[in-house]
């Protein structure tokens, strides 16, 4: 009997889990860690939204099997999202389907719609599930950029000039996990125009919706005209209205796409919990107020970091959006790489960071930066930063100065 499964075989080992395994080590053994790794939110959810769980979940009938795409009171309201926030008209009936988070969705988008072999599209770095939610499926990876210049056109060209089979199916993601990197509406409409000419499906993942600073709101693809016919669009309420475990997320967009993920749920789930799905309508349909609150502090928090950490000797370009920084690595310290450069953080700094190599190879020389501590505690972090730095003989503007 083997034991080298075929999926399991194309997985390599989850580089963000040595990190992760080091930080729970240290956390057990008493030791404060700032953990700015992983992006789980700090903030709790909208308080109607936690009192519309409890409501429905004393309900006696509330209990049972729900809908694996969702109930419909649900799909309406993520419709009316679109509708008011990106004047986007979506069918909920059949242009909507809900998902366990956006990481699921991928996942049961890429089974239904890649067969092996299947050259799929997808940025290099990345979030994990945009190239291995393909690889599981049976499909192969093919990288582009991350940043949406004019080498990211030449590469899709390349791509379809010299690949064979000829790529089927494109992953984009603006804001960007982990490079927090943005586009505007005239990067999606030439990029739709591409994907017509092409025969290619665009898959969107927008997570990070409403987490834009400076006053500039992201763009959804959706809102360019004949989207609709090759791309589907992931967003969630994770980070929006801080309900990471809650795992809701949607995919909206083309129907033949939406159908084809809707039939493969069906096999694999149930559906979320209806209290949670009743819960997610309350925060969809109801006071906004906390997705402006939410998004102020993450602004703040982006500003308390790059100033703390460019004063320890560490320069952080400002991200534009997300609640993430992508880091280049001091220069002085670039030889560790990000792996080495992350346990030496954790080690002596006591700062959780997310090694750039764990988003694809072209993350080597970066760490991501989740803005996931309050602002007291990313100045701790920047001032065991600044020490560490010191140890290592990094000269900080104070010294040189």
């Amino acid at each position: 009997m083997s034991d080298d499964f075929y999926r399991i075989k194309r997985l390599p080992p989850y580089v963000i889990a040595e990190v992760n395994a080091m930080r729970a080590q240290a956390r057990a053994g008493g030791e404060d860690i700032i953990d700015l790794g992983m992006g789980n939110p700090d903030l709790p959810p909208p308080q109607h939204v936690i009192d519309k769980l409890c409501e429905v979940a004393a309900k006696p009938d509330a209990h049972g099997y729900s809908a694996s795409r969702g109930i419909p009171g649900l799909r309406k309201a993520q419709a009316n999202y679109y509708a008011r926030r990106f004047g986007v008209d979506v069918d909920s009936e059949s242009e909507v389907v809900v998902t366990m988070g956006s990481k699921e969705g991928l996942a049961s988008l890429a089974t239904a719609i890649t067969a092996p072999g299947d050259v799929v599209l997808a940025p290099n770095p990345s979030y994990p599930i945009h190239t291995f939610g393909f690889i599981i499926a049976g499909a192969t990876i093919r990288a582009v950029p991350t940043t949406p210049d004019e080498h990211y056109w030449e590469a899709l060209e390349r791509a379809m000039n010299f690949t064979v089979p000829r790529p089927s199916i494109l992953v984009v993601n603006y804001p960007s996990n982990p490079t927090a990197e943005t586009v505007d509406i005239a990067f999606y409409e030439r990029l739709v125009n591409w994907a017509r000419e092409n025969k290619v499906w665009i898959i969107s993942d927008l997570a990070y919706s409403e987490l834009y600073f400076d006053g500039k709101p992201t763009t959804s693809i959706l809102q360019v005209k004949g989207a609709m016919d090759v791309a589907i669009e992931f967003t969630s309420l994770s980070k929006t209205y801080s309900m990471a475990g809650w795992r809701i997320g949607f995919a909206v967009g083309n129907k033949k796409l939406i159908a084809a993920m809707t039939r493969v749920k069906s096999y694999l789930d149930y559906g979320a919990f209806t209290p949670i799905q009743a819960a997610a309508c309350a925060a969809l349909n109801g006071p906004q107020d906390i997705v402006e609150r939410n998004r102020e502090l993450y602004h703040k928090r982006r500003d308390v970091l790059v100033e703390s950490f460019g004063r320890a000797g560490w320069d952080i370009p400002p991200p534009r959006a997300s609640m993430f920084a992508w880091a280049p690595l001091p220069p002085a310290l670039a030889h560790l790489g990000s792996l080495e450069f992350s346990k030496q953080l954790l080690s002596h700094a006591k700062v959780a960071v997310a090694p750039g190599v764990g988003y694809g190879e072209n993350g080597e020389g970066y760490v991501r930066i989740a803005m996931v501590e309050n602002e007291q505690r990313l100045r701790q972090a920047a001032r065991n930063v600044k020490k560490y730095l010191a140890s290592m003989g990094v000269n900080t503007p104070a010294q040189t100065g």
